[in-house]
């Protein structure tokens, strides 16, 4: 991935931020996935009073893109206010493994979105689970 595309990846999540809808916790997440063909898709968090039923925003953009029929990830951006960036959480790192398994996870505080940090899904979530494959 070339930097350029990290910065449009970084810049995506940050813009899908904005629609973020996070009335409990008031922590809003952007999250961007670039598949191999330079496409990208984004998703924000979405709460419930359910707690159980909050999505997150990197599960909200992988979906996305696997509901277009996209199968090739090979980047996911994460961005909120949190020193750092925010790590993504056990579940989205699950469907990862799963679903991206070679991408590059870039994670970057909002208010220093060019400070991005990266990680590879198995440095995330070695030795997943990801079932049975033919």
């Amino acid at each position: 991935m070339t930097t350029g595309d990290k910065n449009e990846l970084m810049a995506a999540a940050l813009k899908a931020r904005e629609n973020a809808v996070a009335p409990y916790s008031e922590f809003a997440v952007g999250a961007a996935v670039m598949t191999d063909e330079g496409e990208v898709y984004t998703g924000a968090n979405v709460e419930s009073a359910s707690y159980g039923l909050t999505c997150c925003a990197e599960r909200v953009a992988l979906f996305k893109a696997l509901t277009a029929g996209k199968r090739k990830i090979q980047a996911v951006g994460v961005i909120a206010r949190h020193s750092g960036g925010p790590m993504p959480c056990g579940a989205c790192r699950q469907l990862m493994a799963e679903y991206a398994p070679n991408a590059t996870v870039y994670v970057s505080d909002s208010e220093w979105p060019e400070a991005t940090r990266s990680f590879t899904v198995r440095e995330l979530l070695p030795e997943a689970f990801t079932g049975p494959r033919e």
